[in-house]
């Protein structure tokens, strides 16, 4: 599919125009225990979330928020549904830091073990996680995303 700009510098596509397109702000993954989840992701992150009302913690990554939320006094957390993709300067440190934490992916990537540092046959370097609730995270090495 062909992409364009009007004389606005609009991208169309298929003819429609897209300039109000949205922007993702908030993630929300369901967890089982909010203080270990708050924990862990701070741990991980190496830095400290901000507890909100109805058992929410925020994490600040980027212009998007991770809401950790505790669903535990409704039911079981439903993991995400696919891995959610973060992109880190230092990647060698958070790989330390997962490693520590015991939550390196145990599946394999295209062909490579997903819990080990390696460049993805689309150039990212990276590596694959999963709290214990079963939500799957992906760590890129800044200056390698893969953008499509």
């Amino acid at each position: 599919m062909a992409l364009e700009k009007n004389k606005s510098g609009a991208t169309k596509s298929g003819g429609h125009e897209s300039a109000d397109v949205p922007s993702l702000f908030r993630i929300n993954v369901e967890v089982g225990n909010l203080d270990q989840a708050a924990e862990f992701y701070g741990t991980l992150f190496g830095t400290v979330g901000r507890l909100q009302a109805g058992a929410r913690c925020y994490f600040n990554c980027g212009p998007v928020t991770l809401q950790i939320v505790d669903v535990s006094s409704v039911g079981t957390p439903h993991p995400a549904a696919k891995a959610l993709y973060f992109v880190v300067d230092d990647l060698d440190a958070l790989y330390e830091r997962a490693k520590s934490l015991g939550c390196l992916s145990q599946e394999n990537v295209h062909g490579e073990p997903g819990g080990q540092i390696s460049v993805r046959p689309w150039g990212e370097r990276s590596f694959y996680a999963e709290d214990k609730w079963h939500n799957p995270l992906c760590f890129v090495e800044a200056g390698t995303i893969y953008a499509g």
